[in-house]
C-alpha cells in the first residue's frame, strides 16, 4: 500500500477527525462553535491536539503547508478563544470570536481535503498530488463553503445584536 498511513499518522487522523466532527456538531446546533458550551470545549481541545500531532507526522521530511496552517490555527485559536476579553476587538469581539473560531475549522479541512483525495480510494486515489484538479475543485468548494457560512454568522450576530438594541414592545 502506497499510501499507508503510520501508526501515529492513523492516530493524527482520528484525533483530528473527532475535532473537525465535534466542530461540524457545534455549527450545526448552535450556529457557531462556542468556546464555552461543551462542545466549543471539545472542539478546541482536539484541535489543538491535532496541530500539535501535525508536526510528528511528515511525509517529505521537512514542514509542509499543513504545518503552517497548524501554526496559524494554534495562533487564532486562543486569541479567538479570549477575544471578549481582548479590549483591542471592542465591540466586534463577538464577530471575531464567531467568524474566528469558523476559520479554524475551514483551516482544519484543508489538509484534510487534500490527504483524503490524494490517499483515498486506497487502491487508486482520486488525485495524484495537491495541485491535482479534483483537489483545487474540492478546496473552492469548501472555501465557498465556508464563506458562506462566516457571512451567515455574521448576518445572524448583526440581527441579533440590532434586536438587543431596539425597545421592546
Amino acid at each position: 500500500m502506497p499510501n499507508a498511513l503510520s501508526t501515529f499518522g492513523a492516530i493524527h487522523t482520528a484525533i483530528s477527525i473527532v475535532g473537525v466532527a465535534v466542530g461540524f456538531m457545534a455549527l450545526f446546533q448552535d450556529g457557531k462553535i462556542s468556546p464555552k458550551s461543551k462542545n466549543g470545549k471539545l472542539y478546541a481541545v482536539f484541535t489543538v491536539l491535532a496541530c500539535l500531532s501535525s508536526f510528528l507526522v511528515m511525509k517529505t521530511g521537512h514542514l509542509s503547508s499543513a504545518h503552517n496552517l497548524s501554526i496559524l490555527i494554534l495562533i487564532l485559536l486562543p486569541i479567538v478563544y479570549y477575544a471578549p476579553a481582548l479590549r483591542i476587538f471592542g465591540g466586534k469581539a463577538d464577530y471575531v470570536q464567531t467568524v474566528g473560531m469558523t476559520a479554524t475549522l475551514f483551516f482544519s479541512l484543508v489538509p484534510a481535503v487534500v490527504e483524503t483525495l490524494t490517499r483515498l480510494p486506497v487502491e487508486q486515489p482520486l488525485a495524484d498530488g495537491p495541485d491535482s484538479p479534483v483537489v483545487k475543485t474540492g478546496l473552492l468548494s469548501l472555501v465557498t463553503i465556508f464563506t458562506v457560512v462566516m457571512i451567515y454568522q455574521a448576518i445572524k450576530l448583526h440581527k441579533q445584536r440590532k434586536a438587543a438594541l431596539s425597545p421592546s414592545m
